[in-house]
């Protein structure tokens, strides 16, 4: 795997997200929801939406989605 920039990271990331969510027939508000159980009481469908389409987001609301969508076993190559 090799990334060369910053941006590229943020796209995968984004993009990794992305599919787990349609991988786990969740909605945006659905996932907001979930992610105010983890202590992010500010984000909503809009929000969420609107991290993912530009792809930047900090590495805590990234880790946030993971344990929300209850995901085991990410390895970093599938990001």
């Amino acid at each position: 795997m090799s990334i060369n920039s910053e941006q590229e990271w943020a796209e995968r990331a984004a993009a990794f997200l992305k599919h787990k969510i349609r991988e786990g027939e969740i909605t945006y508000a659905d996932l907001a929801k979930r992610l105010k159980k983890q202590g992010f009481k500010s984000e909503s469908e809009a929000s969420i939406a609107n991290k993912l389409a530009r792809g930047s987001f900090p590495a805590t609301f990234f880790l946030a989605c993971l344990a929300a969508l209850e995901l085991d076993g990410v390895a970093l190559d599938e990001i």
